[in-house]
């Protein structure tokens, strides 16, 4: 195994990828579009959700934990809002599915919802606000997660680090906010982890509850909420909107990938797709969505800050920095990828470059 890092062309790290999952019984559509999300994670710098994550999701394939061929059905409830049956498909492909439903909705009604439910990871919440955007709709996005955080006042694992995301188009920088409800993504700790790396002080507790930067000892006990009862709340009310009311697992109760090897997540999400030019007209959205990003980004500065960033817009810049320059692959993810691929009889990294 290689030490060093390695800058891989994107096209290369997408072959592969599809390779692998196609490998692993993905159709070769949904094999391309799983690993177009994590390197979507990757290319805008969050590679706690990236291709180093294929293991994972490899290994609950081969256990028949997820369903490499779901059939999605789709509920329409009301005009306005659908529910889809994820089926213990790859959460990617029912969040893909639930947005299409909430977007298709929008359209005609000018607001649409979906909750989808026996789903499981699906990545980024910004995968699915991209693809709002991409429509030229607001959009808002929820998941329930396994447990790895308290409730606030409780000291045992309970509530999921769920991401929580909220988009709006029209602006020359579309405002996308994408955020963990924990102090730091677990999926953060688990690379720390891999790397042989401490984790700040401040995120996360042992299992005796007391403060760690070990993130073996972290991901043993517990992940903090963000802004203490702030992001406790958070997190709560996404179990109930994403996991109780969808029918999905919820409380506790969805399944940690990378431990619970014995039944799918059963995760539940939820989205909402909205036409934001309906109230002033398209130009004058537009024109308002620039000026208000104007007058933010003409605040006067802090001291430490060269500029004023917008929710997503230094990840946007990552992205295109890295679409051409390639993604630095640390030399474990190169060993991971290498060994999927030996594991399926095909190509590793070096011949796929």
């Amino acid at each position: 195994m290689t030490d060093q890092p390695k800058t891989v062309p994107v096209h290369v790290l997408q072959r592969l990828g599809t390779a692998i999952f196609e490998a692993n019984g993905l159709p070769k559509e949904d094999a391309a579009y799983i690993t177009e999300c994590l390197l979507y994670a990757d290319l805008r710098g969050v590679q706690s959700h990236g291709i180093n994550r294929a293991s994972n999701y490899t290994t609950r394939l081969k256990k028949k934990l997820i369903n490499p061929h779901p059939s999605l059905a789709v509920d329409e409830v009301m005009p306005a809002i659908a529910r889809v049956d994820g089926d213990d498909g790859m959460g990617f492909l029912v969040g893909r599915k639930a947005m299409q439903e909430a977007i298709k909705r929008a359209g005609t009604f000018g607001v649409g919802m979906a909750l989808a439910y026996r789903s499981s990871h699906f990545g980024m919440s910004a995968i699915y606000l991209q693809q709002a955007v991409d429509a030229g709709m607001a959009a808002m996005v929820m998941t329930n997660a396994s447990p790895a955080m308290p409730v606030w006042g409780g000291r045992s694992p309970f509530l999921g680090t769920s991401p929580f995301g909220l988009a709006a188009p029209g602006a020359d920088v579309p405002l996308i906010l994408d955020m963990a409800t924990s102090v730091a993504a677990r999926g953060k700790i688990r690379r720390a982890s891999k790397r042989g790396e401490q984790i700040p002080e401040g995120w996360a507790l042992d299992e005796q509850g007391k403060p760690t930067t070990d993130p073996d000892a972290a991901l043993k006990g517990i992940v903090l909420p963000l802004g203490g009862p702030k992001g406790s709340g958070l997190s709560l009310l996404m179990e109930a909107m994403a996991g109780v009311a969808s029918g999905a697992a919820f409380g506790g109760e969805v399944g940690n990938p990378y431990l619970d090897l014995d039944r799918p997540q059963s995760t539940g999400h939820l989205f909402m797709a909205f036409k934001p030019d309906l109230f002033v007209g398209g130009d004058a959205y537009r024109e308002r969505m620039n000026e208000l990003v104007k007058r933010a980004k003409g605040s006067e500065l802090a001291d430490g800050f060269k500029e004023v960033l917008m929710p997503g817009e230094i990840e946007a810049r990552m992205a295109a920095e890295r679409a051409v320059a390639g993604i630095v692959v640390p030399p474990e993810d190169i060993a991971m990828l290498n060994a999927e691929a030996a594991a399926v009889g095909i190509e590793g990294l070096q011949e796929f470059a």
